[in-house]
């Protein structure tokens, strides 16, 4: 133990006992002189003993270590968030290793910068211990009367000291409140401070004096509101206020200024385009239906933004918008747990793209199993006695997720809750929910996500919206009647007569999970909404055919989430309006009961659906200044009105919108290597084509389902081992990204995300054709990342597979990843130069208004070239 430790005040250190490493001071001041008067002694005794000091300077009261003191002095700046902050102050915490002494400036200013209590309690349950274990002494202070017991309560469980210290008289007293191994009679007794001495104070009128002084707050500690519910306290008031031209007050519209800052976004465009479209009240609704403190996230605010943007722009939108009555978690909740449940330092690791995967199962298990705050229990208890026995869905809502740029695109888990069972079964199962979406932020592919968009060192705090689901009762099953997928811009050009700029939105009958999930062989209804009429299927047997046969909904007698046969489901339903989503299919026998074929053929062409969408887009569109991606749901509560609810919206990032125009092709026989007329997802364009991967689609369809799951591990390997400047086109047979190995190549977004041209080889199962699936996840990625989709059948007429120039090239598999050497005969990595080694090359030419693709030889190499980014 260090023996030349001391407070600089020798008669402080006899009430105290000595100062032992590892203890951790707290003062609770009325201001900042009395702080500055107990640091001074302190600091000088640290530079006459030459100790290392470090002073944390970050608040904006005057400093307290006079410079000429030479301690190292580390500005920090907790503007920049709680997680930015606490990083850059552990970082010097560790660099300074053991032994130092610190001062930190008055712990208050950061819960008045964060706004919140409970994150200066997090702050301190964080460094307090390490600095404990690293042997140093540090100085901290709050003032008094300032805080509620989300900070008080952690600062004193925590800390080895806590000191009164009251100014009475022009006299400083000091009283122990907390004290860690020591022992004496005088230790928490009011001492005063006179010259050298601390002197005790045991007469009862002077110390009744001393604290009255004080302003003792009560013994209710929530009277002392902390700064989230002082702010909000003042907005209500301000929302009172009104001006004769209904505009907001100069002051109205500061302290919305304020609130949005809190609440919905720190993002400059994202703030933009909040501040155009919401006002104060928006706010304080949200804050009435809100569990703890902290933003709400990206897909809340998508949510909220863009129904009020729709009721501005258009009156008839406030009644055709189902009203919603969701509730808004917090994202300083996430922290709290993570830090009370041990989990932040495995998360720290996340930051570091050397250890981001690191610790991952293990923090998982501690979210799994962790515990909430009493008070959020009890805000958990409100919301399930509000919804009754309705069921909800629990949906992510981080601070990156559905902003510019970023759609986080079922990255993150959402969970319904079916909600029935006793009340406490109701709340264990919404626990088990949040739960279950904090942990899916340590997930592979969020992670994996996130460093590919260079976001592994932001604040990436977890928000939640948790959403009444949209629907009714049918016998013992609930669903919408509709869902779905909209994009203001079309990438799907299968006609002459699709206007790209009108938007197309993708409709399932049931959840919408079946619009946004790759699960199955099943389909859905594509429309344009310019042509709703137009089908890429020719004829009504391949309407059939192609149409959605399963819908998942919940079941309430099980209460779980589940999936039936269309036709078994609405027989048992009968007043379900039928007809307006689906048509009754040719019958030999008229006595049988009618086989329905999910066309929604009535509610395209007999109401006015198509153009509410159309205008929805339009106008969502034109207010974000880019293409949009929203989820829908709508229900008929007659037989002639419905109401749509706006579930999401967030900005498409779609590159070339434009409908480039392509020179005419003509390729000799002997060079062309792939020729394929079906679906393309992706404007057109003209490139070369440096690399192919091909899986051998025989080969694929012998192995079973595990080793389908490491083909698609071997795929990621050689996706991370190729350069990003070289283009690749992708071969495989079935659905890439499917859950489902029988039906294709099970790869995660991240192991495919270097890749210019995705091409599904329609060879797993004669009856299996692939779903255009935009507005699916996977689907959403591609379209992200400028990845050209196409689906290529090789049986049908126009198109055309040469596989042997992939079977008979050399295969450069073990050159990228020589551990997978032994799946070359079922991987083919080719490379162009290899066979078109002269300056022609390999080209794709891909239009998407023909949905026609072409690979091939080019000898001349004086072709035209249309760049994957070109609008017209």
């Amino acid at each position: 133990m260090k023996t030349d430790l001391t407070t600089g005040l020798p008669g402080l250190d006899k009430v105290l006992r000595g100062v032992m490493a590892g203890d951790n001071i707290v003062w609770n001041v009325d201001s900042i002189d009395e702080y500055r008067a107990l640091v001074l002694p302190y600091v000088q005794a640290a530079r006459r003993a030459h100790l290392r000091l470090v002073y944390f300077r970050f608040a904006d009261h005057e400093q307290l270590v006079p410079s000429e003191f030479g301690a190292e002095v580390h500005r920090v700046d907790p503007a920049r968030g709680f997680e930015c902050f606490v990083t850059d102050v552990h970082k010097v915490i560790e660099d300074a290793g053991r032994g130092a002494i610190y001062v930190f400036d008055c712990l208050s200013d950061l819960a008045a910068i964060w706004q919140s209590d409970q994150m200066l309690g997090n702050f301190f349950v964080l460094t307090c211990p390490r600095l404990h274990v690293l042997e140093t002494v540090t100085y901290f202070a709050i003032y008094r009367n300032s805080h509620t017991s989300f900070a008080l309560d952690p600062i004193t469980q925590t800390t080895q000291f806590l000191l009164d210290v009251f100014r009475h008289a022009d006299r400083l007293y000091v009283r122990p409140i907390k004290v860690q191994h020591r022992s004496t009679s005088s230790m928490n007794t009011m001492h005063l401070w006179e010259d050298a001495e601390f002197k005790p104070i045991t007469n009862s009128a002077i110390i009744t004096e001393v604290l009255s002084s004080a302003r003792w707050p009560g013994l209710r500690v929530d009277n002392r509101r902390e700064f989230w519910q002082r702010t909000f306290a003042e907005a209500e008031s301000l929302a009172q206020q009104a001006r004769p031209d209904g505009q907001p007050t100069e002051q109205q519209q500061d302290m919305f200024n304020r609130l949005s800052t809190m609440v919905l976004a720190r993002d400059q465009t994202m703030s933009r385009l909040i501040h155009q479209h919401m006002d104060l009240s928006d706010v304080l609704n949200i804050h009435n239906r809100m569990i703890g403190n902290g933003l709400i996230g990206g897909k809340a605010v998508g949510m909220l933004l863009a129904r009020t943007i729709l009721e501005h722009a258009d009156p008839r939108f406030k009644d055709l918008l189902e009203t919603h009555d969701s509730f808004y978690i917090g994202s300083e909740v996430f922290y709290t747990f993570l830090v009370r449940n041990g989990v932040w330092w495995l998360r720290q690791k996340q930051s570091d793209p050397e250890t981001f995967l690191d610790g991952l199962d293990e923090a998982r298990v501690k979210i799994l199993r962790g515990d909430f705050l009493d008070d959020n229990i009890r805000q958990f208890r409100e919301i399930i006695d509000y919804f009754g026995e309705s069921p909800y869905i629990v949906r992510s809502s981080s601070l990156q997720e559905d902003n510019y740029g970023n759609a986080f695109a079922g990255k993150y888990d959402s969970v319904f809750c079916v909600n029935q069972g006793t009340r406490e079964q109701r709340l264990e199962a919404l626990l088990d929910a949040v739960r279950q979406v904090y942990a899916s932020t340590m997930s592979d592919k969020a992670l994996r996500y996130r460093l590919g968009r260079g976001l592994l060192g932001q604040d990436e705090q977890m928000a939640l919206l948790v959403m009444r689901v949209s629907g009714a009762v049918y016998d013992t099953a609930f669903y919408p009647q509709v869902a779905g997928v909209g994009f203001s811009y079309n990438p799907y050009v299968w006609n002459q007569a699709i206007d790209p700029k009108a938007g197309v939105i993708r409709l399932v009958f049931g959840l919408g999970t079946r619009a946004v999930d790759r699960t199955d062989d099943d389909y859905t209804r594509i429309v344009a909404l310019n042509a709703p009429e137009k089908r890429p299927e020719a004829n009504f047997d391949e309407v059939r055919d192609y149409s959605q046969r399963r819908v998942d909904y919940l079941d309430l007698a099980a209460n779980r989430l589940t999936h039936g046969d269309f036709n078994e489901l609405v027989a048992r339903n009968h007043d379900l309006p039928i007809r307006m989503f689906a048509s009754p299919a040719p019958v030999d026998d008229p006595t049988r009961q009618p086989h329905w074929v999910l066309t929604f053929d009535r509610l395209l062409s007999r109401t006015s659906f198509v153009q509410n969408m159309r205008d929805m887009l339009r106008i969502l569109e034109q207010a974000y200044g880019c293409p949009v991606d929203i989820e829908f749901t709508a229900n008929f509560i007659d037989d002639d009105r419905y109401r749509i609810n706006l579930l999401q919206c967030r900005p498409l990032q779609v590159q070339g919108t434009g409908r480039s125009r392509l020179p005419r092709l003509e390729v000799p026989a002997p060079d062309s290597i792939l020729e394929a007329r079906g679906a393309v997802i992706g404007h057109s364009r003209i490139i070369d084509v440096d690399r192919f991967v091909y899986v051998v689609p025989s080969a694929y369809a012998a192995l079973t389902l595990a080793m389908r799951h490491e083909v698609a591990r071997v795929i990621g390997r050689i996706n991370h081992a190729c350069s990003p400047e070289r283009t690749i086109m992708l071969m495989g047979p079935g659905r890439w990204g499917t859950s489902s190995p029988e039906l294709g190549i099970p790869v995660h977004f991240a192991e495919i995300n270097r890749i210019a041209v995705l091409c599904e080889i329609v060879a797993m199962r004669e009856n299996l054709v692939p779903d255009v699936s935009l507005g699916t996840h996977f689907l959403n990625e591609l379209v992200e990342g400028n990845i050209l989709y196409l689906a290529l059948f090789p049986r049908q007429d126009r198109n055309l597979l040469r596989e042997s120039f992939f079977l008979e090239a050399p295969n450069h598999l073990s050159d990228l990843t020589p551990r997978d050497k032994s799946w070359e005969d079922l991987i083919r990595v080719v490379d162009s130069r290899d066979i078109a080694p002269t300056r022609g090359g390999i080209r794709l030419h891909a239009d998407a208004l023909d949905q026609r693709v072409a690979v091939f030889i080019d000898r001349r190499g004086d072709r035209p070239h249309v760049p994957a980014s070109r609008d017209d």
